[in-house]
C-alpha cells in the first residue's frame, strides 16, 4: 500500500493556550513554536492576532522566524479580523489565514444570522481572505451538530470562494468515530470541488474520543489533523499530537498514512509545554506520561526482561526517552553533564550549560543520585535574572501544636527585606511571608506538588497558578525542599503577573473574545 501524507496542524499556541489557567509568555511562545518547527509540524497555528496586541506580536514574530512550517493565524468571519490576521502572518515563508464561523443551529443563533445571511458572510469573508493570501483555511465551527444539507452548502461556498483547506471541527467533543469518518466521507462524495481541497479534522475530548475521532476522520478521507501537545485545550482538551502521530507510526499496517514528525522530539516538547503552561502531564497519559513505559507487575517485568515487545508496542527511544536512566553524581564533570543533556535532546549554549552546571552541583551535594528527570527539571527552571522579586533565604519552624512560622528574606528591586509570618502549615506560613513583604491582590487558583523522581531525597516540582484582575500567571520551581520549591514557584508567578501588569495593552482577551461579532 502507498502511504498517504497526513498533515499535522498544531494549535497548542492558540487553542491550547485558551485552556482556563494556561498562560505562556512571549518568549515561551517563540520557544514552543521553534520546537514545533524543528519537530516537523506542517502547520503551526500561532495565535489569534485580533485578540490582543501581545497575541499579534507573538504571531508576527513566529511568522518571521519559522523555517519550515506554514504559519497560520485565526480570525473570525469579518474583514477586520482577517486583515489583522494577514498583517501578522504575511511575512512568513508560508502564511495561512484561518477564518471560521459557527454553522450549527445553536451557533447561528449567537450572531442571529439566517442560513442565507450566513452563506453570504462565508462567501464574502473567504473571498476577502483569498484576495490577501493564497493559503486559506475555512472552518465550520460545531460542524458535527450542523444539518447535513446546510453543512454541504457552506463547504461548497467556501471552496468556490477560494478556501484551500476545509476544516470540520467537533467543537464540543460530541461525535463518535463512526460518525466522524462518515461525515468526512459524505462531504467528499457530495460537495462539488471537494477533491481539490484538503479536508481537516479538529476534535475535542469531552467524551474521551478525540484521538479516535481524528483517526476515523483520516480513514474517511481527511488529510490534516488539528491537535495540541499533551492534548492541551479548552475544557477536556484537544486531540493529542503525540497520540495520533504515534498511532499512525505504530499501526501503519491498518492505517497506511505517514506524517513528517520527528517522533524522537516528542518527549522534550511535551515536558516543555507542561512547564510553561502549568498543566502537568498525568502519570498514565498515553505516550508521554511518566508511567507510559513503566512496568511494576512481576509478570510484566519478567516478560520485559525476556522480550520487551511482550508489553511495549513502541520503543521509549522512538518518543525521545533514553533507553536507560543512568544517574550522575557530585563527581560528574561538565563534559558528562553536556553529554547527558545532549542525549536528552538539549543543545545548550556555553552560558546556559554553565548555569545548569552550577545548579546541578548544588543539587548533587544534596541528593545522592541525579537522574534524567532531575536534570530536565534543572534545565526548565524558569527563574530570570531580571526578576524583580527573588527569594534569598527561608527558614520554617514547624511543630505539632500551634501555627507554623516562616522567616524569609527576599530581594525586591535589588534591596533585601526581611519578615516573619505564621500560617496553617509551612507552605501557608511561607506564602503569608511573601504577602507581608510584597503586598498584592493576586488570588492563588492552583497549588500542585509532584515528585520528579523517587526517594525521600527526590526533587519536588511545585506549580502554582495565580489570578489578578483577569490576568493569569503560572509559576513553577523544583527543589529537594518542598517548601523552598513552593516559595520559588509562588514568587515566580508573582514576577510573571508583574510583567503582565506592565505590558497590559488595550484590546480583546483571547479567552473572553466574543464570537457574536463574527
Amino acid at each position: 500500500m502507498t502511504k498517504d501524507k497526513v498533515l499535522i496542524f498544531d494549535t497548542t499556541l492558540r487553542d491550547g493556550e485558551q485552556s482556563p489557567g494556561a498562560t505562556m509568555t512571549h518568549a515561551e511562545k517563540l520557544e514552543i513554536a521553534e520546537l514545533l518547527d524543528e519537530m516537523g509540524v506542517d502547520i503551526i497555528e500561532a495565535g489569534f492576532p485580533i485578540a490582543s496586541e501581545g497575541d499579534f506580536k507573538a504571531v508576527s514574530e513566529i511568522a518571521e522566524r519559522a523555517k519550515n512550517a506554514v504559519i497560520c493565524g485565526l480570525s473570525r468571519a469579518n474583514f477586520k479580523d482577517i486583515d489583522r490576521c494577514w498583517e501578522a502572518v504575511k511575512h512568513a515563508r508560508q502564511p495561512r489565514i484561518h477564518t471560521f464561523i459557527g454553522t450549527s443551529p445553536l451557533h447561528r443563533a449567537i450572531p442571529n444570522l439566517t442560513q442565507d445571511e450566513m452563506a453570504d458572510r462565508i462567501h464574502d469573508c473567504v473571498t476577502h481572505a483569498r484576495n490577501l493570501c493564497d493559503n486559506v483555511q475555512w472552518s465550520s465551527m460545531d460542524a458535527t451538530r450542523t444539518e447535513e444539507d446546510f453543512l454541504c452548502r457552506t463547504v461548497e461556498i467556501a471552496i468556490k470562494a477560494g478556501a484551500t483547506t476545509i476544516n470540520i471541527p467537533d467543537t464540543v467533543g460530541y461525535t463518535a468515530p463512526v460518525e466522524s469518518a462518515d461525515l468526512i466521507r459524505m462531504l467528499i462524495e457530495k460537495v462539488p470541488g471537494a477533491d481539490e481541497v484538503i479536508f481537516a479534522t479538529h476534535c475535542h475530548n469531552d467524551l474521551g474520543m478525540a484521538t479516535a475521532n481524528s483517526l476515523a476522520a483520516v480513514d474517511g478521507g481527511a488529510r490534516q489533523i488539528e491537535c495540541t501537545i499533551n492534548g492541551l485545550g479548552e475544557r477536556a482538551g484537544n486531540t493529542a499530537l503525540e497520540e495520533v502521530v504515534m498511532a499512525l507510526k505504530v499501526r501503519g499496517d491498518i492505517m497506511p498514512f505517514e506524517t513528517g514528525i520527528d517522533t524522537r522530539k516528542i518527549m522534550n516538547i511535551s515536558r516543555r509545554v507542561a512547564t510553561v503552561s502549568g498543566f502537568a502531564v498525568q502519570f498514565n497519559k498515553a505516550i508521554v506520561g511518566k508511567n507510559a513505559f513503566a512496568h511494576e507487575s512481576g509478570i510484566h517485568q519478567d516478560g520485559m526482561l525476556k522480550n520487551r515487545e511482550t508489553f511495549e508496542v513502541m520503543k521509549p527511544e522512538d518518543v525521545g526517552l533514553s533507553g536507560t536512566s543512568l544517574p550522575l553524581g557530585k563527581h560528574s564533570g561538565r563534559a558528562a553533564l553536556r553529554a547527558k543533556l545532549s542525549e536528552l535532546g538539549f543543545d545548550l549554549a556555553d552560558n546556559q550549560l554553565n548555569d545548569v552546571f552550577v545548579r546541578f552541583k548544588d543539587l548533587a551535594d544534596r541528593k545522592k543520585e541525579v537522574f534524567d528527570d532531575d536534570l530536565m527539571a534543572l534545565v526548565y527552571q524558569n527563574d530570570s535574572g531580571d526578576d524583580r522579586l527573588k527569594l534569598k533565604s527561608l527558614r520554617v519552624v514547624c511543630g505539632t501544636q500551634g501555627p507554623q512560622e516562616a522567616e524569609m528574606v527576599m530581594t525586591i528591586d535589588g534591596a533585601d527585606v526581611k519578615t516573619s509570618a505564621t500560617g496553617d502549615g509551612p507552605v501557608d506560613a511561607t506564602f503569608n511571608a511573601v504577602k507581608a513583604l510584597f503586598a498584592h491582590k493576586a488570588r492563588l487558583q492552583l497549588y500542585q506538588v509532584s515528585a520528579v523522581t523517587e526517594g525521600t531525597d527526590a526533587q519536588a516540582t511545585v506549580s502554582v497558578r495565580m489570578e489578578e484582575e483577569g490576568r493569569i500567571a503560572t509559576g513553577q520551581s523544583a527543589d529537594t525542599d518542598t517548601v523552598v520549591a513552593s516559595a520559588k514557584a509562588y514568587i515566580n508567578a508573582l514576577n510573571r503577573l508583574l510583567v503582565r501588569r506592565e505590558q497590559s495593552e488595550p484590546g480583546y482577551d483571547v479567552k473572553g473574545i466574543s464570537y457574536k461579532d463574527a
